[in-house]
């Protein structure tokens, strides 16, 4: 796992808890806040994903 994997992964869920934060107490500007974390740390475990896969084929290739 590289650091963009890690990153995006712990702002993934940073974000899930962060909406849920905002639904609990109503705070419509929280949940998109956090809808948005979780769609930022996606997108950046994805570009990871891609970095490792790019990495493991030009070991084996």
């Amino acid at each position: 796992m590289n650091k963009d994997q890690a990153k995006g992964t712990a702002k993934d869920i940073a974000g899930k808890i962060q909406e849920e934060a905002g639904k609990l107490t109503g705070d419509k500007a929280q949940q998109v806040k956090g809808i948005g974390k979780q769609i930022s740390g996606k997108a950046q475990k994805i570009y990871g994903d891609a970095k490792e896969a790019v990495k493991k084929a030009t070991k084996h290739g």
